[in-house]
């Protein structure tokens, strides 16, 4: 009996044991399955957006310039799933390439400084799947002038001032990330002004007004193509095309090519180059491991789309578009009429070229 017992007390306690065994693998099972979610959940914000500063630059684009600054991303409150920021950016712009204008004609010169700043919120969802964003800022760029790239002698170049607001909203995720941006030049030259700087003796230029879309796909860990369409509103406006690589060479640093498209520039090819330093692990001169999750990594990402886009016009034509708005109102005679009859005849008791060139004022 006492024999019946002991079995049956072992045989107890082996049951036991065995009706254990699924109830401790299950939990390991359900952690190796939610490992990547339980990956993202553990970060702490506080902990991976931290200030990052550094050094950037770009080739001349589509009515932007040569240039290279420094910039810097300040977070100013972090939450749990939250981040408020500022990022700020300063470039000292250098000269277009030598016979070849970024704006059109006429070459840019260099030795002026353009400023960048942008005050935003980012946000993840409940799952931290998805980061979304919006930003919005402030950009200034003064632009000296220089020769002319078509073999025209010009005089009197001028340094003038452009100005613009910026809006931007964002998406992004492990593999894919979307961009909204609407670049608004303000000031004198501002958006609904037509309203155009004089440069020189024969050219007038003013900002660009863009509004675009951006949709970009993770290639690999480190690679990112990008594919957009940009409205740039002119006298009759401007649509154009633009297609993105950028390459994660290092912790922060990345270098990026350009390729854009439209009635205006033609086609536009430039590169550029960023390294921030200062958060988890950036400037170290190889790549950290594990890679930092794209969507945690987009929170400190500073925004792009920070230039003043800038394209010129003849004097000539600003002084025609400014005549035939008088002449709509019934106040003088048509351009064409009074220009051949008695500018082109020089019926004025002046020199014709004196005219056109802006030396009669």
């Amino acid at each position: 009996m006492a024999a019946m017992k002991r079995r049956l007390s072992i045989a107890g306690i082996t049951s036991l044991a065995l009706a254990s065994v699924p109830a401790a693998a299950e939990p390991t099972k359900v952690t190796q399955g939610a490992a990547s979610n339980l990956g993202v959940m553990s970060v702490s914000l506080k902990d991976a957006v931290k200030l990052n500063y550094g050094l950037q630059g770009q080739l001349q684009g589509a009515g932007t310039p040569n240039e290279a600054g420094i910039g810097g991303f300040f977070p100013l409150r972090v939450g749990t799933q939250s981040v408020t920021f500022l990022d700020a950016l300063a470039n000292l712009n250098f000269a277009d390439y030598p016979g070849y204008s970024s704006i059109i004609n006429v070459t840019v010169a260099g030795g002026t400084v353009s400023t960048s700043t942008r005050l935003g919120q980012r946000w993840l969802n409940g799952d931290r799947s998805w980061m979304y964003g919006v930003n919005f800022g402030y950009d200034s760029r003064p632009m000296a002038t220089g020769p002319a790239d078509t073999g025209v002698n010009i005089s009197n170049s001028q340094t003038v001032f452009f100005q613009q607001l910026a809006l931007n909203a964002e998406a992004v995720s492990d593999k894919w990330s979307a961009l909204g941006y609407w670049l608004m030049p303000i000031g004198e030259y501002g958006w609904g002004s037509d309203n155009a700087a004089r440069i020189n003796n024969l050219y007038a230029a003013h900002p660009m007004n863009t509004i675009g879309a951006d949709i970009a796909y993770n290639i690999t860990p480190d690679a990112k193509l990008s594919l957009g369409y940009y409205y740039q509103d002119e006298s009759t406006g401007y649509s154009g095309a633009k297609a993105r690589l950028a390459y994660d060479i290092a912790n922060g640093l990345t270098a990026g090519f350009t390729y854009t498209y439209d009635a205006a520039y033609q086609s536009v090819a430039m590169g550029d180059i960023k390294w921030r330093f200062g958060s988890k692990g950036y400037g170290s001169p190889k790549k950290q491991k594990p890679p930092v999750m794209p969507v945690i990594q987009a929170l400190a990402t500073t925004p792009t789309n920070r230039d003043v886009r800038v394209h010129i016009t003849t004097w000539e034509n600003r002084l025609k578009k400014s005549w035939e708005e008088v002449v709509s109102r019934g106040c003088l005679p048509r351009y064409e009429d009074y220009y051949e009859e008695y500018v082109a005849g020089g019926h004025c008791g002046y020199n014709p070229d004196d005219i056109r060139s802006g030396k009669i004022k």
